[in-house]
């Protein structure tokens, strides 16, 4: 016990107040989205964030190296758990990503973060000299094709594209060839701008479902689903104009009181939080944000191994990546997917797995020196 209270006096307490500070705001701003559904959202979010705070205490008793040697397992679990809701899971949203008990939803998309970053980790650590050239990334890419094509497959475009971000991200603190991620993701980024101006403009041929496609079509027109994607992102657009400086105060905001935005307790929680606090309220909530990243990438620098770095590194991407597509999103910046915003939007899935992020943070910086006892 007496080693357990030294390991707690070598957390990182900056990041710790900084998500502290995230959580209560959040909480705050949920109360007012989730009023007008009748269900106390802010206890349940309140149960899952308790859950979640104990698993970061539980891990910390353990060194976060011995994550290595299951590494493997990890990975073959993630595959087999995508591809089972894949196959029996239930739809929601257009996406076959839920299993439901009860009232309860698991999202295995979610966790599977987790276990792809740590496996991820390992899998790159063992490869640190050779990240050169294309031929030596093209198994580092190959890793991550099974789970974004099981992903895609449910459809879930938005975690799809959180996995390629963790991707990049961990192979750029790896020391992948700059020169090469430049050229093979921007190449693919520009290339895929390019054909979704072909279908929006030339009708050129498209997989995706018409409400999946207009999705990342209202980018460039928010009048091409006006009852659907257009108009979610048209209402929120609103609420974050509405907010002005102060914002119209808790339980005060005329678009997230009237209910115009669907899914402003999760999706659009982003446009509550700037309508009811205004600009200031949100550049804070940004602010604390920074804080969080900027103290998960110094623990990745602190790290007393590549492995560890890998990790910290895949869970600040994570975040990083939930926070620039779901407030993107809601400034019409970003393509609308179910991305959570992270610590604010609702959801069980999504809180415990950005905690079990905050807890692998926390057990790589208290471990990364030898602990004397």
């Amino acid at each position: 016990m007496k080693n357990f209270y030294k390991l707690l006096t070598k957390m990182d307490y900056t990041l710790l107040i900084s998500l502290s500070a995230v959580i209560v705001l959040g909480l705050f701003v949920l109360d007012s989205a989730a009023a007008s559904k009748g269900t106390n959202y802010v206890l349940r979010q309140g149960a899952f964030i308790g859950v979640g705070f104990a698993v970061v205490l539980g891990l910390l008793r353990f060194d976060y190296t011995i994550l290595k040697k299951y590494s493997k397992y990890f990975y073959i679990f993630a595959l087999l758990f995508l591809l089972a809701v894949r196959l029996f899971g239930q739809e929601r949203g257009g996406a076959r990503g839920w299993f439901m008990i009860g009232s309860f939803g698991i999202q295995p998309a979610e966790y599977c973060k987790i276990l792809i970053i740590i496996s991820y980790a390992q899998f790159l650590s063992a490869r640190r000299e050779k990240l050169q050239t294309l031929k030596d990334l093209i198994p580092c890419i190959a890793f991550m094709v099974l789970p974004v094509l099981l992903l895609m497959a449910q459809p879930d475009w938005g975690s799809a594209m959180v996995y390629i971000f963790i991707m990049i991200g961990m192979l750029l603190v790896a020391g992948a060839s700059r020169k090469w991620l430049i050229g093979l993701f921007g190449g693919g980024v520009t290339l895929l701008v390019i054909y979704l101006i072909g279908v929006w403009k030339f009708n050129w041929w498209c997989p995706l479902e018409k409400y999946a496609l207009n999705r990342f079509l209202v980018l460039f027109d928010s009048s091409i689903d006006p009852l659907g994607a257009g108009y979610n992102v048209w209402q929120s657009k609103i609420a974050i104009g509405n907010g002005g400086l102060w914002g119209e105060g808790l339980h005060m905001g005329s678009q997230s009181t009237g209910a115009f935005m669907p899914e402003q307790w999760t999706d659009f929680i982003f446009a509550v939080f700037a309508e009811e606090l205004g600009f200031i309220g949100a550049c804070t909530l940004l602010l604390l944000y920074a804080v969080m990243l900027f103290r998960g990438l110094r623990i990745s620098m602190l790290s007393k191994d590549l492995f560890g770095a890998l990790v910290a590194a895949g869970v600040v991407s994570m975040y990083l990546f939930h926070i620039l597509e779901n407030v993107g999103m809601t400034m019409g910046l970003m393509p609308v997917t179910g991305i959570p915003l992270p610590f604010v939007s609702y959801g069980g899935s999504a809180v415990l797995t950005n905690l079990i992020g905050i807890a692998l943070l926390q057990n790589i910086y208290v471990h990364r020196q030898r602990l004397i006892f």
